[in-house]
């Protein structure tokens, strides 16, 4: 069994203590995170190294970044979504694991809709789906995991009137994501679990998190050959309760 995660960290730095404690309490295979926060070289290598993990980490100060932490060295590493020219934000990194091609996505906010961030996003969108096909004509079991800044429908969002303007919600928005499971990708939380309102992310502010008013924006999208192995996808909603915690949630799946 391969237990594959992931887990928009807000900050490694800031969540250094809860991330090793879940790591070392969860196990995960391969650990997907986004929102580093740091340049890779100020990522902690020898903290992770002394729990028997491997890491890759894309990072950039202050903000973005994302890393895979696995137990087994990662192979024929991609750090940048194809097709982005000069990218300067750091959102990306993709890689092996035996059998298995693992990325790990950042995916832009997009938020204000007025100014160039959503076209922005909408474009990044249309790369990953471009990108997403190619994996998928490589006949490998594939999971595009992370925090896609997306809420699949009004069942993922606590109030879907009151977000229905946001970047996270809009049928632009919506539509790129349904098309990504149209291409044949899996959504892989969705098999075991079609009730409404699970979440993955609570904002910090008004008690959204104790009032269960969240978002369901991180995502792992499977491939047919890594869906067919699907064994169960979990929401592991502990590490938001805990002191200094970041606004998501590690969410993942578990492959035979």
């Amino acid at each position: 069994m391969t237990k594959i995660a992931t887990w928009n960290v807000n900050s490694v730095k800031a969540r250094l203590g809860n991330l090793l404690s879940w790591i070392e309490e969860a196990q995960p295979d391969v650990l997907c995170l986004q929102e580093i926060k740091c340049l890779a070289v100020d990522f902690p290598l020898l903290e992770l190294k002394s729990l028997g993990y491997h890491t890759v980490a894309v990072g950039q100060r202050s903000y973005n970044g994302v890393a895979l932490i696995s137990k087994e060295p990662a192979r024929d590493i991609v750090t940048v979504l194809p097709g982005g020219g000069d990218e300067e934000q750091a959102r990306y990194v993709e890689a092996s694991f035996g059998d298995l091609r693992v990325a790990s996505i950042y995916l832009p906010n997009g938020n204000p809709v007025d100014t160039e961030k959503y076209p922005y996003k909408l474009g990044w969108m249309d790369r990953l789906a471009e990108h997403a096909r190619t994996l998928l004509a490589s006949e490998a079991p594939v999971v595009l995991a992370g925090d896609y800044n997306v809420c699949p429908s009004d069942d993922d969002v606590y109030d879907p009137v009151g977000w229905q303007g946001d970047a996270l919600c809009l049928p632009q928005t919506r539509a790129r994501f349904r098309k990504l499971l149209n291409m044949g990708y899996t959504d892989a939380f969705r098999v075991d679990h079609p009730e409404p309102h699970l979440y993955t992310f609570w904002d910090y502010q008004a008690g959204r998190w104790f009032r269960d008013e969240g978002l369901r924006i991180d995502h792992l999208l499977l491939s047919p050959q890594a869906a067919d192995r699907l064994v169960g996808c979990t929401i592991d909603k502990a590490p938001r309760g805990k002191e200094r915690a970041s606004d998501h949630t590690p969410i993942w799946c578990e492959l035979r």
